[in-house]
């Protein structure tokens, strides 16, 4: 756990602590041992000057004072330097009975800037030392330099607060658990020295249920009549007691059940409490009651923001006043995330389903992905919206109307590179990674490499086989549609789901009441366009074009050519224009509606510009028809 103990020494009963809670911390854990004592020295040479000019009368010849300097410089440095040695002999002689490397500092400065300077230049990973020094005095909570020092040193501090003898030091090991990812490392350590010290080990969590009341009682104050119409006050108050207090309650539940997981496959009893109200005063209650051997808090809470590097305001308030050793950490931990989920996260039948219907080659890749979203966005059920959502961030290709349609994006998009970039989710904590030497040590959760899903291209090639390939499906109850594979790729163009949904079933109904058999580019193509716009389409939309052949038009060509039966005259852009519409009954209907709008418009000659004006109203009817339909189907 700790490979290198620091332990700043001055004499005082704390430090004498510190240094008996080192020597067994590093015995357990086979640490190296490092003390150090800074002395001022050159304070003192500072304090000697300014208080020259009190010295008597024949001190103060020139040649005199200047050996009065010599020899307070030498008698001050020497002595200093004595005490420095003798402080840490004792720690010295303990280490080596220990059979602990030790290493002996002697620093002159400011104190707490000298611990700092030499903490953050080495590689310790434990920082011993008592709460109060030499300087204490009745009323003091936490000595100056201790302070100083745990504000602006993110290592892992241990604040030593027990004056007693390490014998008659009894109590439980208490981790304080709020579900950020310090207080999960908060539990790591716990466990490691529950096991190598022997001693019990437990874990608190506290919500804060009342903070909505005080919070609505103020607003409620302030609300005009109209206002608190508005506000609907009463509902509000209904919602807070039903919902949010109840929920943060099963929240921060889950926080210790996972906190007993976790201890349980480390082979250790945890035992937990959940206590409700202001968190530290709570903690702070609960370790003057049981009288905790130690608690260990993380820095900052789930609250802080993450780039944050100054202690939360329950844990400094926890270090000033708990009864017992505190021990501040700064490392964090992720759960791994099946065993986070499945204490906080729930799934609607309905999404249950849809994954069912996943493909198991990326059914691991695919909840992995879907877990990290729904924690990270605060859900507790996973929907079908959550789904679509977590979908479009973490999977290749777009976002899809089946799930199907999804695992078979994420095969033609990467198929379609020549060389896909590998793709790894680490199935921890979620982090994904692309490129060369995808699979890698996470750098959230530290999970080694074969905790990393790789989508192989040979899973890609598989999913494409199950569902690309399929090129016949059922798009309504005893209704079978063939689509070419081309048609399918040009729907894959369509980037916006929704829109991609409306064309397919537009092309689908046409194809049916037409009677055609298989849907090909030339009848699809058009049809995709005029419902999505040329705009919503992938870049993959011109190739398609250029490689499908079109139905001729049935009108004559020619640059002012006449449409059967018709009193107008179509230009040549008009006529190429109401050719890209599949022929039969769609283009008979859309020809209708752009002569109908030139009638309205008094002209002779149909032109590009009311050509499109004329498309537009027929995709319009178009549109309507399709919804009536839907509708007509379905269930009343």
């Amino acid at each position: 756990m700790y490979k290198h103990v620091y332990v700043p020494v001055d004499n005082s009963d704390y430090s004498n602590r510190a240094i008996d809670l080192a020597i067994e911390l590093g015995r357990a854990f086979g640490a190296r041992v490092t003390g150090c004592h800074v002395y001022a020295a050159r304070l003192h040479d500072y304090r000697f000057k300014q208080m020259e000019y009190t010295l008597p009368e024949e001190y103060k010849d020139e040649s005199e004072l200047e050996r009065q300097r010599k020899i307070h410089d030498s008698l001050i440095a020497m002595g200093l330097q004595l005490i420095s040695e003798s402080y840490l002999d004792v720690l010295k002689t303990r280490a080596e009975a220990a059979g602990l490397a030790f290493t002996p500092k002697m620093m002159d400065g400011k104190h707490y800037k000298a611990l700092i300077e030499d903490c953050e230049a080495s590689d310790y990973d434990l920082v011993v030392m008592g709460a109060l020094g030499m300087g204490a005095v009745k009323d003091s909570q936490l000595g100056s330099v201790t302070e100083r020092f745990v504000r602006r040193v993110t290592r892992d501090t241990l604040v030593v607060r027990n004056a007693d003898g390490l014998a008659d030091q009894q109590g439980a090991i208490v981790v304080g658990l709020d579900g950020s990812p310090q207080s999960f490392h908060g539990l790591q350590i716990g466990l490691a020295l529950a096991r190598a010290l022997g001693r019990p080990l437990h874990a608190v969590a506290v919500y804060d249920p009342y903070l909505h009341y005080a919070m609505f009682n103020g607003i409620v104050g302030v609300l005009s009549e109209k206002a608190s119409k508005v506000f609907r006050f009463k509902e509000q108050e209904q919602l807070h007691e039903e919902i949010i207090d109840t929920g943060l309650a099963k929240i921060y539940q889950s926080h210790l059940e996972i906190a007993r997981k976790l201890a349980a496959e480390a082979g250790v009893e945890l035992g937990i409490t959940l206590l409700d109200g202001k968190c530290f005063e709570k903690v702070l209650t609960y370790a003057r009651k049981e009288q905790p051997w130690l608690l260990i808090l993380g820095r900052i809470g789930v609250h802080s923001d993450e780039t944050e590097t100054d202690l939360g305001s329950n844990t400094e308030n926890l270090l000033r006043l708990a009864p017992c050793n505190v021990l501040v950490t700064s490392g964090r931990y992720y759960p791994p995330l099946d065993v986070k989920a499945e204490e906080i996260i729930s799934w609607t039948e309905e999404a249950e389903a849809r994954m069912e219907r996943v493909p198991p080659q990326v059914k691991g890749v695919a909840r992995t992905a879907l877990l990290r979203y729904a924690i990270e966005q605060g859900h507790t059920v996973i929907t079908n919206k959550v789904i679509d959502e977590a979908m479009a961030i973490f999977m290749p290709g777009r976002l899809a109307e089946r799930m199907q349609i999804l695992a078979e994006d994420v095969a033609v998009a990467t198929l379609r590179r020549e060389q896909p970039p590998a793709t790894a989710i680490c199935s921890v904590c979620g982090y994904t990674v692309k490129g060369p030497g995808a699979v890698v040590t996470c750098p959230v959760c530290k999970a080694p490499p074969e905790k990393f899903q790789t989508i192989t291209r040979e899973v890609v090639e598989a999913v494409a086989q199950q569902e690309g390939g399929v090129a016949e499906e059922e798009s309504m109850p005893g209704v079978v549609v063939k689509w070419s594979a081309d048609a399918r790729d040009a729907l894959r163009e369509v980037s916006d789901a929704y829109l991609r949904r409306r064309a397919k079933a537009r092309v689908e109904k046409y194809a049916r009441s037409r009677r055609i058999p298989v849907i090909t580019t030339s009848l699809a193509l058009p049809m995709i366009e005029e419902t999505v716009g040329r705009d919503k389409l992938g870049a993959g939309w011109d190739t398609l074009l250029a490689r499908t052949t079109f139905e001729a038009a049935q009108a004559p060509a020619g640059p002012a050519a006449s449409a059967p039966a018709s009193p107008f005259a179509w230009t040549e852009d008009a006529v190429a224009r109401l050719n890209r519409v599949p022929a039969g009954f769609m283009r008979d209907m859309t020809r209708e509606e752009v002569e109908k709008v030139a009638g309205e418009k008094g002209v002779a000659t149909i032109d590009l510009a009311v050509c499109e004006e004329g498309i537009g109203h027929a995709r319009q009817v178009m549109n309507e028809v399709i919804a009536g339909y839907i509708s007509d189907k379905k269930p009343r």
